[in-house]
């Protein structure tokens, strides 16, 4: 035992405990190609950790890595939660309820523009949990996209943006429980609703969305897949409904459960429905919730009560309700090999204690930068988002460092230091191959996962260099509005600005 402790400490600590992540990502980007990518980082880790010891480096990339990760009890809820809504998307692919809605909204959505609009205000309206919102705009959203000859990519891109931007400054959310579980001592809760304003990337990220759509702007490798899609004879124009009784009603019906029961499962979780001193009030309930099982509970119970629902109606047979656990499973099975290698990935850097060496980074920045120190947090954890994969294990680092370096200085640079902290988190989960919300918006779009990461990067980036600016000026001035607006004119004016180059570029 004490020689893998010491095999593990000389790396401990340092740079190279990020150098797995950065090579896997670095081959995603180059290969195209995410499962070899992401092995050979699980590899690399293990190679640091056993230095040159084969045993012990079998123990770091399986026994400690991708078998530790899959039997831990909040990743086995997360997969268990991809196949229950896996088994409801194909429960309402059967009923014929998904080709109801396509047949409803070739009358209601008249163009791209409004198909766009649609998918970026269902994941607006979805905004309890990332997971939950990317699995289930996509499934919703997909035949109306497909209709209007948008690209997956392009879908891909509207999922995931809004998926972690809108729960991230949600205080009703899975994310608003564990940024206030990480603030130990403080009004977690509180916080975190003051720090909403400061969070300039998720806040200009929807302003962008809507600017791109309304202003039929794209740029970079998204505009070749979108100029492709448009070229692809739309094949959802006769959608097959024969043999089925299902209705818009049947689709509606199954999201609206899924939404009610996961809140519900959230809440349980979080002592919610206990008696007596163990009772919480609903929004403690959500910060003290265990997202994981709640999520399992609430869309298990879902799927019975479709099921329910369908058999009812006499849309589909029993039978033909329990197919879809298989086939979801199936639906589900190349998100659940990136998710493993990712948390594998995320295991070997953590024990190779990449957090510690972001720490000390921070730390030993804090002093004699306080007004740029939000715009330098905003940056770190983007960097160690996009290196780990996660935001939350970000939160986890920076912002009891955040709280500990500047509560006892300025409560003004506290809050906007900790929106900083949540805004680079989700950035770097944002344009990270590696990050699961990444993952399963590509899943929910059915958009090849590198393609995506590649198309969504230089939206994202683009918003990141912005909201950097913004940072500056909120240290500066401890205004949230004027950062804000400064960051809104930015964006709006970068985008008529290439609007104007391209129309330029088309006339030539």
């Amino acid at each position: 035992m004490q020689t893998a402790v010491e095999t593990v400490s000389y790396f401990h600590g340092t740079f190279w405990a990020l150098v797995p992540s950065v090579v896997a990502i670095v081959l995603a980007l180059i290969t195209k190609e995410a499962y070899s990518s992401l092995f050979v980082g699980v590899l690399i880790g293990g190679l640091f950790i056993s230095q040159g010891s084969f045993p012990e480096f079998l123990d770091a990339v399986f026994k400690n890595g991708m078998v530790k990760q899959v039997s831990d009890p909040w990743n086995v809820g997360i997969l268990f939660f991809l196949v229950m809504l896996g088994a409801m998307v194909a429960l309402m692919n059967k009923s014929g309820a998904a080709a109801a809605f396509g047949n409803w909204a070739k009358l209601h959505i008249k163009s791209r523009v409004g198909a766009q609009l649609a998918t970026i205000i269902l994941g607006v309206l979805i905004f309890v949990d990332d997971y939950f919102n990317c699995l289930t705009v996509g499934s919703v959203m997909r035949p109306v996209t497909d209709k209007f000859k948008l690209s997956h990519e392009k879908l891909a891109y509207l999922i995931d943006a809004t998926a972690a931007p809108i729960c991230i400054i949600a205080p009703v959310s899975s994310w608003a429980a564990a940024v206030t579980g990480f603030v130990e001592g403080e009004d977690g809760l509180g916080l975190f609703v003051k720090a909403i304003p400061f969070n300039f990337y998720a806040l200009l990220t929807i302003v962008a969305l809507f600017a791109l759509v309304l202003l039929k702007v794209d740029f970079g490798p998204m505009k070749k897949y979108e100029s492709a899609a448009e070229m692809i004879d739309a094949k959802m124009e006769k959608l097959n409904i024969e043999h089925t009784r299902g209705t818009v009603l049947d689709l509606v019906f199954p999201i609206v459960m899924l939404i009610l029961f996961c809140v519900i499962g959230l809440i349980y979780t979080g002592g919610f429905f206990a008696s007596g001193e163990a009772h919480k009030g609903f929004v403690d309930a959500f910060g003290s919730s265990d997202a994981s099982v709640g999520l399992v509970l609430g869309s298990f119970a879902a799927f019975i009560v479709t099921v329910i629902w369908y058999l009812g109606r006499r849309v589909l047979k029993l039978r033909r309700c329990l197919e879809s656990l298989p086939e979801g499973f199936k639906a589900m099975v190349p998100a659940i090999i990136i998710l493993v290698l990712a948390w594998s990935l995320k295991g070997v850097t953590d024990t190779l204690g990449a957090k510690d060496f972001v720490a000390g980074l921070v730390s030993g920045s804090a002093v004699g930068l306080m007004n740029f120190m939000p715009a330098i947090i905003f940056l770190i954890g983007i960097g160690l988002a996009f290196a780990t994969g996660t935001s939350w294990g970000t939160f986890g680092i920076l912002i009891p460092i955040v709280v500990a370096a500047f509560s006892s200085i300025d409560p003004n640079l506290t809050i906007i230091s900790i929106s900083a902290c949540m805004a680079g988190a989700v950035c770097g989960d944002h344009i990270s191959p590696i990050s699961d919300t990444t993952i399963m918006a590509s899943a929910g779009a059915e958009c090849n996962h590198v393609n995506h990461v590649n198309t969504q990067l230089p939206y994202a980036l683009s918003v990141a260099a912005i909201s950097f600016v913004s940072y500056i000026v909120a240290g500066v001035t401890r205004s949230a509005l004027l950062s804000l607006l400064v960051g809104v004119v930015l964006v709006v004016g970068g985008l008529l600005l290439v609007k104007k180059r391209q129309s330029v570029a088309c006339k030539k």
